[in-house]
Formats: structure tokens, sequence, C-alpha cells
């Protein structure tokens, strides 16, 4: 089936409508939507390249097919919702536990902590770390959540404001004997959070000379930072990263420039410790086929799993894997900023961040001990690994998503 798809990616590249249509209606009756694992994995990678050759009008016969496959109903989740959804696998929590682990024994001793939530997952990690908060300390320190009011439609999506996420929190944590404070900064990936991270420059004093402990969090959400080169970000003295937009100096800034200057931005606020947690593939390529096979090559896990912990035909199975087929769809049809979907593997990310003048330290044996407990709630193809001084998920011996931890060198 992999080959097949690969076959029809190029022959939507080389505009050759009659073949692609040929192995569409191929691949159309043998990888049904409600098939095995494979077979769904098939479909929605089916729907991505009708999406594409419809976007690139390579098939203008394809109409009938594309009103039958191009829809992806993703939910919209209740706080409620999504907080359930997340516990049905390990793939959030895992970085959850390892992450709230780290942390726990970082911020020891310090009567505030701030910390900056840089999370694909909606706040969603912070309960189990207020209860471990709570748990931990005689006297729990004063929590300040800053979270970034991302623009971006990224599943998943949740049905509420982030102030009503805050209240909940707050709530929450008030139950739990914890004060928290909650602040939204509006900012996105698109110029590598350059507002919060300004904000936070401004403050930096303040959190020096209060000894506050400040920790940032980021689970699953750097990836989204674009490949493209963006153009038009301001030179002002204010300005964090410092870059000219003019033609003259510098027109734009790379990908690995946005993402190398974010994580230098972070180090110059001297935190007391970083988080990066991420799915551990590689969806940079520029060129299609090479994109569809680390797509295909990685994205069989997630298929693979939800047998072992959804009955089919539940709603939340089709939450999943509507969830799935929008990742798939935005690697495979889109391009230029619309494809947002850029996932780095571990060793490009563990460099970036030695190159920013950071040194990772390794997760402790009870921090490894909570993540082994967590996976024997799942099912037995979950496992965990230690790379130096990293840890990785893995499903059936693949990596899917790896931990680090990191504290200014």
């Amino acid at each position: 089936m992999e080959q097949l798809l690969v076959h029809c990616a190029n022959a939507i590249e080389n505009n050759d409508a009659t073949l692609a249509q040929q192995i569409l209606w191929v691949l159309n009756n043998i990888a049904p939507p409600d098939g095995d694992s494979n077979q769904r994995l098939t479909c929605a990678f089916l729907r991505a390249l009708i999406a594409r050759a419809a976007k690139s009008g390579t098939c203008k016969l394809l109409a009938a097919m594309a009103n039958a496959h191009l829809t992806i109903d993703t939910h919209k989740f209740s706080v409620i919702d999504l907080a359930s959804f997340v516990d049905l696998t390990p793939w959030h929590r895992f970085g959850f536990t390892a992450a709230n682990s780290a942390i726990l024994e970082a911020v020891e001793g310090y009567s505030v902590v701030h910390i900056v939530d840089l999370s694909l997952t909606r706040c969603m990690q912070i309960p189990t770390l207020i209860d471990a908060i709570a748990n931990r300390f005689e006297i729990p320190p004063l929590i300040k959540l800053t979270v970034v009011g991302a623009t971006e439609d990224i599943p998943p999506i949740i049905d509420v404001p982030y102030e009503e996420l805050g209240s909940k929190l707050i709530n929450f944590a008030r139950s739990r004997h914890v004060t928290m404070e909650f602040r939204v900064v509006s900012s996105s990936c698109a110029d590598g959070f350059s507002s919060l991270i300004e904000q936070l420059r401004v403050q930096h004093l303040v959190y020096a000379e209060s000894g506050e402990a400040l920790v940032i969090n980021c689970h699953m959400l750097l990836h989204y930072i674009p490949e493209e080169t963006i153009h038009g970000i301001p030179s002002t003295n204010s300005n964090i990263y410092s870059f000219e937009s003019s033609s003259s100096s510098c027109p734009s800034l790379s990908m690995s420039s946005v993402r190398a200057m974010l994580l230098k931005s972070i180090r110059s606020l001297d935190p007391t410790i970083v988080l990066l947690v991420d799915e551990d593939a590689d969806l940079t390529s520029n060129n299609l086929v090479c994109r569809l096979r680390s797509a295909f090559n990685y994205l069989w896990i997630p298929y693979d799993t939800v047998d072992t912990f959804l009955p089919k035909g539940s709603k939340q199975r089709q939450w999943y894997e509507a969830d799935i087929c929008w990742k798939i769809e935005n690697v495979i049809a889109h391009e230029g900023l619309q494809r947002v979907e850029r996932l780095e593997p571990k060793n490009k990310w563990v460099q970036r961040m030695r190159n920013a003048n950071f040194r990772g330290i390794s997760f402790s044996e009870d921090a490894f001990s909570e993540v082994k407990t967590m996976l024997d709630e799942h099912a037995a193809g979950w496992g965990l690994k230690k790379e130096e001084d990293d840890l990785v998920l893995t499903w059936k011996g693949h990596n899917v998503v790896f931990a680090t931890a990191w504290i200014p060198a």
C-alpha cells in the first residue's frame, strides 16, 4: 500500500492525471475507512492525496471522490472530555509524567514558580502537576501559569476560551490548597512566539530579584514553528530577535534561525529548567515522496495502537482518527506556510538546545519509575527506554515520543 501511495504521489507531481486516477481507484477499493489499521492508515493518505490533486488541479475528474473523502470532522472538546481523551493513551501522558517529575525536583525550595506552558494539549498537563505539587510540598509555592493564546486551529481543540480554562484551573488549584495565577499572552508559532518572549524578557529582572523559579514547558508545540522563511519581522530595539527586515540586510528568517533564536531567547531568560517533549519523526522534507514515506512509517503507530484501547465505531475513536487524518492531510496536501506539521527528530532538537547553550540533565530514577508505572496502565506494546539523558516512549520497539530536560550551561 505504501508503494501504491508513492506511485500515486509521483503521478500527481508529474501531472499524470490518468495514472493518478487509476491508482486512486485501486487504493479506494483496497483501503476502506473501516478496515484494519493499515487500511485505515492508507485511506487517510488516499484522502490527503485526493486533496492535493484537487488543490493542484491535476485530476479534474476527482470531484465525486473528493466529496466522498475530504471531510475531516475534527471534534471540539469540552475540558472534561479532553482530559479524559488525553488519558486514554501514553502519547501525551508519557511527556506529562516525565516533565512533571523533573519540574518537581527543579523547583524544590522556591516559594514562587512561574510556568510558561507551550503545549499542544491546552493545559491538560497542569492539573496533574498541581496535584503533584500539593502532595509533595507541605507549603506549596505560588504557581504563576502563562499560556499562549495561539491562533492556529491545530487539533485537539477545546470549546472554551483560555480565560474560562484558566478559571477552572485556578479553582482546581484552590481545591488542592495551591494558589495559582493565570495569564494568557497573544502569541503564535508563526513568529516563533516573539510576543511571548518579549513579555517574558521585560519581566526577567523581576524574576531575578524575587527569586522565582522559571519553568519553560514545551510539549509538542515547537515543531509548528514554520519552516518557510518569515518576512516582515520588525526591526526595533525591543524586538528580542533583533533581525532587520529590509532587503539590504536580512529579508527573511529561516526555520533553523527562528527555532534557534527562540531557544537562545529562552536561554537569555536564565530559566530554572526547560522541558522539551515532542514526537520523534522527521516530516520536514520539501520532497513530497520523502515526506509521505516518513509520515507513513511513523503514523502507522497511532492507528495500530487505537485498536488496543478504543472499540470500533466509538465516538472517541472517530475523534482520535480524525486528528491523525488532519495531521496526514496537512503533511501531504499542503505546502508553504499552510503546512504546519513539521516534526523534527530528537537528535536535531538536542543539537539545537546545545547550540543555544543549554545542558541536558538526566531524568531521575523516580521519574523513570513513575513513567513505567503509568505505562503499566496501558497496552503491553508500549515501552520505555533511556537514550543518554533522555527518555523515549516506544511502541513495539519503535520510537514514538521523546522527553528531554535542560538547564542553562
